[in-house]
C-alpha cells in the first residue's frame, strides 16, 4: 500500500498493511543539535525511518492588503469584507499546481486546511484583542456573528476553488481554542458563534465528497467534542494536549467509531526518556490500533528538547508495536 491508501483505509476502519507514519516536520535547529548527538551529517532523517508523505494545502485567508486594526464593530465590517476576495489568484496555495499535476495517481496523503479557527478568524494575535473578542461575545453578539459569517463565506468560496481542481483526502479545521483545563468558550457559545458559521464550508466539503473532516485542536478541548460530532466532524487531531483530559483511550471509549483519531502520543514522554516512551506507546497504542480508525503520532512537533537517542527509540518502538 502507498501512503494515501493507508490513510484512507485507516479512516474507513479497514485493514491497511500498517498505519501511516506521519511526522509534522523536524526543523533545521533540531537537526543541528542531533548532529552533535549521533545523527551523521549529510544523512536525510527520512532515510533512517519509514515515513509516509503528508502534504497540507493552505490557502491564504488573511485580509489583503494587511490591515492594521481588526474590526471592532459592525460599521467597520464593510471595508474588512473587501479585503477578503476569494477570487484573488494569490490566495491559492503556492504548491497547488504540483498537486494538480500528480492527479489521481498520487501516492501521498493530501489535506486541505479550510479554516484557522474562531480566535484567529477574529484577529486575535494578543491579549488585548482576545479580551475585546470575548467581551463582544456577550455585549455585541451581532458583530461576532456577522464577522464570522463574512470570514466563513469567504473561506467556503476559497475552499471550493481548490476542490474544483484537486481531490483531497481530508479537510482540516484548525481550532486553537483549548485552555489548560477547558475550552476558552463554552460548548453552547461554540455552537452558536462558531459551528453555525462553519456551515457554508461544511456544505462545500459535502458537495465535493470529502469524507474525513479533521478537528485539529490544542490543549484541552474535550468539552467541545460532542458539539463537533453533531456538526459532522469525524476525526480529532489533538496537539500539545492536557494528556490526562485528552487521553485517546478514554475518548475512544466515550465516542467510539464516530471519532477517528490522529496523534495521542504525549510529547513529554519523548522528552523524559526511554522508560516513559515505552510506557506511553505500549500502554496506549495496541488497543487503539486494534479498534482501528487511529493514526499514532506525537502530539506536537519535535523540538530541541527531544534527544536524537530518544527520538530513535520512539520511532523504532512505534514500528515494532504497529507491525505486530
Amino acid at each position: 500500500m502507498n501512503s494515501r491508501q493507508r490513510f484512507l483505509e485507516v479512516m474507513h476502519f479497514g485493514n491497511p498493511d500498517r498505519v501511516p507514519y506521519f511526522e509534522e516536520g523536524i526543523r533545521d535547529e533540531v537537526l543541528k543539535i542531533w548532529h552533535n548527538q549521533g545523527l551523521a551529517r549529510g544523512v536525510d532523517i527520512q532515510s533512517l525511518f519509514p515515513f509516509d508523505r503528508l502534504e497540507e494545502l493552505e490557502p491564504d485567508v488573511d485580509p489583503l492588503p494587511t490591515i492594521g486594526n481588526w474590526p471592532a464593530s459592525l460599521s467597520q465590517l464593510n471595508g474588512f469584507q473587501k479585503a477578503l476576495d476569494p477570487h484573488d489568484e494569490s490566495r491559492l496555495p503556492k504548491d497547488l499546481a504540483a498537486h494538480i499535476t500528480a492527479g489521481g495517481t498520487r501516492e501521498y496523503t493530501l489535506f486541505l486546511r479550510v479554516n484557522r479557527g474562531f480566535f484567529l478568524s477574529m484577529g486575535v494575535r494578543g491579549w488585548n484583542r482576545f479580551a475585546e473578542v470575548v467581551e463582544a461575545l456577550v455585549l455585541d453578539p451581532q458583530f461576532v456573528h456577522k464577522s464570522m459569517s463574512i470570514q466563513c463565506e469567504f473561506a467556503a468560496k476559497l475552499a471550493e476553488r481548490v476542490l474544483q481542481t484537486v481531490e483531497v483526502d481530508a479537510v482540516v479545521f484548525s481550532e486553537p481554542i483549548g485552555g489548560n483545563d477547558k475550552p476558552l468558550i463554552s460548548p453552547k457559545m461554540y455552537e452558536e458563534f462558531v459551528l453555525k458559521s462553519y456551515e457554508p464550508i461544511l456544505a462545500v466539503i459535502r458537495r465535493y465528497g470529502v469524507k474525513t473532516i479533521i478537528f485539529r485542536t490544542y490543549a484541552n478541548a474535550r468539552l467541545l467534542i460532542p458539539s463537533i460530532l453533531k456538526w459532522g466532524f469525524n476525526c480529532l487531531w489533538a496537539c500539545e494536549v492536557n494528556a490526562e483530559a485528552m487521553d485517546y483511550r478514554d475518548l475512544r471509549k466515550e465516542f467510539g467509531r464516530d471519532l477517528r483519531l490522529i496523534g495521542g502520543i504525549d510529547l513529554d514522554a519523548l522528552r523524559i526518556g526511554k522508560d516513559a516512551i515505552r510506557r506511553e506507546i505500549e500502554d496506549k497504542i495496541p488497543a487503539l490500533l486494534t479498534q482501528g480508525g487511529y493514526v499514532p503520532l506525537a502530539d506536537g512537533r519535535i523540538r530541541e528538547d527531544v534527544s536524537f537517542d530518544n527520538y530513535t527509540y520512539y520511532r523504532r518502538l512505534l514500528e515494532t508495536v504497529t507491525q505486530r
